[in-house]
């Protein structure tokens, strides 16, 4: 009998799939078309020309997608960096941005190739949900001036974009429904002749494709010591959000994606954008939610994104500038409804979580909303986190005590000891009280800093000062090697 033939394995990448193929255009289009208004706005936070901002978006979307290591995710201008960035523009001029981005870059691929990335396995779940409601919150924000001061058709097209947006999914997936939305609230706006708030209101679109540039500042060190600061400061915020941002999409599609990688495909996304004349940027969690929550999961959607963007403003400026803000609108307040972790406010979640998981979620997002800046709001939470974290652990020590048969007392501490929890250990021993034999048994503890060790010693010393001896057993080979080393100079008298 023949053995049955193996599976026929395809080694065409599995956006060539036409089903694949076609999810991953219509993603691709609709971020483009939510990146237009996005990017002009940047531009204009960090004072620069709107063809800044959309150039940006264009070469970091398109680089990422061939460099990155979270596919799927879209990189472009972004509000956290055009705020670290506008004060510079203001006191120099753009050459001096362009400069600052290109540093940033190589800042970022410096941190990439020394495993920053890995950084992110000490953020707690608690932050994470934080970033994401957050996100939501801002995501929303963003949206409301552009429904202030304006006729009362823009309340309603966005109300009909969102119920579009609602029921279409449950008649057909065949085509986004942001897609779709915005297509029939354009049409319906030229068919009506509504005068209403458009894309072409946010700013002038470009009619020709970016070149290449070189900054024109001295390469002193006095250049280095304006641009300098602002580097670091985009390179870290870029660095965090891009991270956090991959890690949520992790989560979102049950994938794992290569954060180093990422990382320095992040900066090396911006060296290219700064030679491109752009305002740098990062992953942006609103576009990354409309192209994942459009199905899409590929690389290509990420190019795609850029390329059509390109397309839009440079070669189809004027059919871009009839869309009405009303349908972007629509889209985003979707997007951040979509985002946000509903589940995490829900009275019962509420009360089965401890308090001070909610407290990190808590401080997270107001620092974030507060700040209008991520990276601030993850640190904020990283740190509660850390705190509450320390508190917890230092209240699990215990010394318990014991008098044997020959006299000797024994003392038997458990638990980790460093500086939160070994901070009141000296207080724990009766040294006027106690035999002339005393041992301290840490069999069952775990060395875990200097400060723990200088516990120690004063233990040690505070015996000895009454003429009795205090022996110190137990350690774990860890522990002993740390109180070995440090034991008896540590005292700064």
């Amino acid at each position: 009998m023949t053995a049955p033939a193996p599976p026929v394995r395809s080694n065409r990448p599995a956006w060539l799939s036409p089903r694949v193929l076609r999810t991953e255009v219509l993603a691709g289009l609709v971020v483009a078309l939510a990146l237009i208004p996005e990017a002009i706005s940047f531009s204009i936070i960090a004072g620069v020309d709107p063809r800044v901002g959309l150039f940006a978006s264009f070469t970091m979307a398109v680089s990422i997608a061939f460099l990155g290591g979270r596919p799927a995710m879209i990189s472009a201008a972004t509000g956290a960096v055009a705020l670290v960035v506008a004060p510079l523009v203001r006191e120099h001029g753009l050459d001096h941005l362009i400069a600052t981005v290109i540093l940033a870059g190589v800042i970022q691929i410096a941190l990439g190739l020394l495993g920053v990335a890995r950084l992110m396995r000490f953020i707690p779940r608690s932050v994470m949900v934080g970033f994401v409601n957050a996100l939501a919150i801002l995501i929303f924000t963003a949206q409301l001036p552009y429904l202030q001061d304006v006729p009362w058709t823009v309340y309603a097209m966005v109300v009909a974009g969102i119920a579009i947006m609602v029921f279409l999914p449950k008649l057909t997936t065949v085509v986004p429904a942001p897609l779709v939305a915005i297509v029939l609230l354009t049409g319906l706006t030229v068919l009506a002749g509504l005068v209403l708030p458009d894309v072409a209101d946010q700013g002038e679109l470009p009619d020709s494709l970016p070149s290449l540039v070189w900054p024109d500042v001295p390469l002193t060190l006095d250049t280095l010591s304006i641009i300098g600061p602002y580097a670091l400061g985009v390179a870290l915020v870029g660095l965090m959000e891009s991270l956090m941002t991959a890690k949520l999409v992790d989560d979102i599609t049950d994938t794992r994606s290569h954060k180093t990688r990422e990382a320095w495909g992040q900066g090396a996304a911006n060296v290219i954008t700064g030679f491109f004349g752009g305002m740098g940027g990062c992953a942006m969690i609103g576009q990354t939610m409309i192209n994942v929550r459009s199905g899409a999961r590929t690389r290509l959607s990420t190019f795609l994104a850029g390329a059509f963007l390109l397309v839009l403003v440079v070669g189809l400026g004027d059919v871009v500038g009839i869309i009405p803000m009303a349908a972007l609108v629509a889209v985003m307040v979707m997007v951040s409804v979509g985002t946000f972790d509903w589940h995490s406010v829900r009275p019962a979640t509420l009360r089965r979580m401890p308090r001070s998981e909610t407290a990190v979620m808590l401080s997270t997002v107001v620092v974030t909303v507060w700040t209008h800046n991520l990276a601030y709001g993850v640190i904020v939470g990283v740190l509660v986190a850390a705190l509450l974290f320390a508190r917890r652990v230092a209240h699990l020590v215990e010394v318990t005590s014991a008098v044997d048969a020959a006299g000797v007392k024994t003392y038997t501490v458990t638990g980790s000891l460093f500086f939160a929890s070994s901070n009141d250990l000296v207080h724990q021993f009766d040294y006027a009280g106690d035999p002339h034999e005393v041992v301290v048994d840490l069999s069952q503890a775990h060395v875990w800093d200097a400060s723990t060790v200088a516990a120690l010693d004063a233990v040690t010393t505070k015996y000895a000062a009454k003429g009795k001896t205090a022996r110190i057993e137990g350690l774990n080979a860890a522990s002993a090697e740390r109180y070995e080393r440090l034991a008896g100079h540590l005292s700064t008298h």
